[in-house]
């Protein structure tokens, strides 16, 4: 999960708590920037976990820092007996990673790593909530992530920008059109997903025409990142598109789920 967040963003926001464990990225959408929120259960990933927060009814930890330091800690860990991750202070706030290296005598070998972070204080909470889904024209699921990819990267070579088109036909196009060329490639029988219509995102999708196609022209190196950056094969990977605004991306996974927007390019 590190693995792929490294891949989409230089730094990020880690909260933590009693139940969860949330890598967010902000970037403000009106400024062209890329947002993420990803979501994972601490039950799932840690057999011992303790946390206290600022106080007993703001019981959550915010910290920022660049997830490659900690991708690079965890990479010695992956042979390891135990890894033990806790929040100190050392000339500064470090999130320290402890690993426990299996050793051929009875001592054991323990390597740590003390990652700067920087602590958010609570009145800059808010700027961190969960975005909401937005007001989408059409939810499609998404095609092999491998297969797209490998179209992706083909098509970065001749261009910057990408459109991406859905229908409520199952039927999606990644499209490049430059003076020189256009290429386009056709996915079909895709699937919707069925939204549930209660939860009002689904109101300017339903009456939508079935074959009609949303289209939103977005950068197709933020795309490309998306997809490269891939380490955790999703069960259910489908993007939602807010015509010439927005593409929203969910990508789900037992332990993990994974939310990507990427703002329309004018």
């Amino acid at each position: 999960v590190i693995n792929t967040i490294a891949k989409l963003a230089k730094t990020c926001t880690l909260r933590l708590t009693v139940s969860k464990l949330y890598f967010i990225l902000s970037d403000k959408v009106a400024n062209g920037g890329v947002s993420m929120w990803c979501e994972l259960c601490q039950g799932n990933f840690f057999d011992e976990f303790q946390m206290e927060g600022v106080a007993a009814e703001h019981n959550e930890i915010y910290l920022e820092l660049m997830p490659e330091n900690l991708s690079r800690a965890l990479k010695t860990a992956q042979s390891a007996k135990a890894v033990k991750i806790k929040l100190t202070n050392k000339h500064c706030p470090c999130l320290r990673v402890a690993v426990e290296l299996p050793s051929l005598s009875s001592s054991s070998r323990i390597v740590t790593h003390d990652i700067p972070v920087g602590i958010i204080p609570r009145r800059l909470w808010n700027d961190f909530r969960e975005p909401s889904v937005p007001d989408f024209d059409v939810s499609i699921y998404l095609p092999v992530l491998k297969t797209m990819k490998s179209v992706v990267e083909r098509m970065k070579n001749l261009s910057n920008s990408i459109v991406i088109e859905a229908n409520l036909s199952g039927e999606m196009n990644l499209k490049i059109e430059t003076d020189l060329v256009s290429v386009t490639t056709h996915f079909k029988d895709l699937g919707n997903p069925p939204w549930a219509s209660e939860d009002g995102c689904q109101s300017s999708a339903q009456d939508r025409d079935l074959e009609s196609m949303a289209e939103a022209r977005i950068d197709i190196k933020k795309l490309q990142q998306l997809l490269a950056g891939q380490q955790v094969n999703p069960t259910k990977a489908l993007c939602n598109i807010v015509s010439k605004r927005i593409v929203h991306f969910i990508l789900l996974h037992e332990d993990v789920s994974l939310q990507y927007f990427i703002p329309a390019l004018a």
